[in-house]
């Protein structure tokens, strides 16, 4: 991506700690939270004047300068506001308790420079195992915060001010998505799979000691500015080994027959995920079933296998009215053959979870059914 781009979208993954510290940051941590705060657009005549690129610098100029090697380690809680502190801590509990997945939510984090305040963000979340996968970009009024309520899960607005985010669906009596932060304190007094004897809450604050494992999920950032997807991160081996995928094309590990749709799924999210100037970020969720390969292959070179020559087509077509002019077609036998070469030992049916963002595509996977390892992970 040309380093003059801004970055918008940033992919982050924190732990399970009651301290949310960070595990991952893409680049786009430093600049999402530097450059761009607020766009305040220059007035007509002098906007028609100016190039695209002297447009953006005058209207992204604030940095927090909080660097990506100095936020691995660093507790996420310590970038909140104060006023939200333990609301977020109990956001954060109860989205890992429940196995959330593209949830959202909007609160205020922390400017490097205290003369700068506070900066709203869009933060969304999904528990990967033993992490919380996300991203974080400004919050901004207008198309995309839409597209990006109406394709969460739930959302929740931890600053007040946020309530100029939340929609509406046609005919729903209630914001979308309900879901109220959960009653730490009755949570915590209960009975039965809400107890966790882990966890107290003392003077509103809630307390917990790192949580266990969730469901068998995977999570993975693609390339969004190569066609072939190439896979940049893996997060842990539960359906892919992270040796055998880092570095290939996403597509050798989907099945051939589901390609083309994975294909058009992912530049679906591709174009959602630009803002209204046209520059990559975020741009809420997409949902999709396919089947993965977790052994692999290589879809480039089978691609240049599959595309006929002109020759090649004249003989497959004369083969196909020779079988349907033979008066005993081995039916059978074809149908068995071809079911065989189709079919291959490391199939595996998986949902998905397509999100764009200005470093990357966040792909999360979950297999449709039951692992059969899940009581060892």
């Amino acid at each position: 991506m040309n380093s003059d781009t801004p970055r918008l979208s940033c992919i982050a993954i924190v732990d399970f700690s009651q301290d949310i510290r960070f595990l991952y940051v893409t680049e786009s941590f430093t600049e999402l939270l530097g450059k761009y705060c607020h766009i305040s657009t220059p007035p007509l005549p002098l906007r028609d004047s100016l190039s695209s690129r002297h447009l953006l610098i005058i209207t992204c100029m604030l940095c927090t300068g909080w660097d990506v090697r100095e936020t691995i380690g660093r507790p996420g809680s310590d970038l909140v506001h104060p006023d939200e502190f333990s609301v977020v801590r109990q956001l954060h509990y109860g989205t890992i308790r429940q196995d959330k997945a593209a949830v959202l939510a909007y609160l205020r984090l922390k400017h490097k420079d205290p003369l700068k305040g506070y900066l709203l963000c869009a933060i969304s979340r999904t528990v990967v195992h033993n992490v919380l996968v996300g991203s974080i970009s400004p919050a901004s009024a207008g198309i995309k915060a839409l597209q990006n309520a109406s394709t969460a899960q739930e959302v929740d607005f931890v600053t007040p001010v946020a309530k100029d985010f939340e929609f509406r669906r046609w005919g729903d009596p209630s914001p979308m998505p309900p879901s109220p932060i959960p009653n730490i304190p009755l949570l915590l007094e209960g009975t039965g799979e809400a107890e966790d004897p882990n966890a107290e809450c003392k003077d509103g604050i809630l307390s917990f000691k790192p949580l266990p494992k969730q469901s068998a999920r995977v999570a993975l950032i693609l390339d969004r500015f190569s066609m072939h997807c190439p896979v940049q991160y893996c997060s842990n081996d539960l359906l892919v080994e992270t040796t055998v995928v880092m570095g290939r094309s996403f597509y050798d590990f989907v099945s051939p027959k589901n390609e083309q749709r994975v294909r058009e799924w992912i530049d679906m999210v591709k174009a959602w995920g630009v803002n209204e100037r046209g520059q990559p970020s975020d741009g809420g969720f997409g949902f999709g079933r396919f089947t993965l390969l977790y052994k692999g292959r290589d879809s480039r070179g089978e691609q240049k296998k599959t595309a006929p020559s002109h020759g090649s087509r004249r003989k497959e077509l004369f083969a196909t009215l020779k079988g349907q002019l033979s008066k005993t077609p081995l039916l059978g036998s074809s149908s068995s053959k071809t079911h065989n070469s189709s079919t291959r030992d490391d199939e595996l049916p998986v949902d998905a979870i397509f999100s764009a963002h200005s470093d990357g595509i966040l792909l999360i996977l979950r297999s449709t059914a039951a692992p059969s390892k899940s009581s060892e992970l």
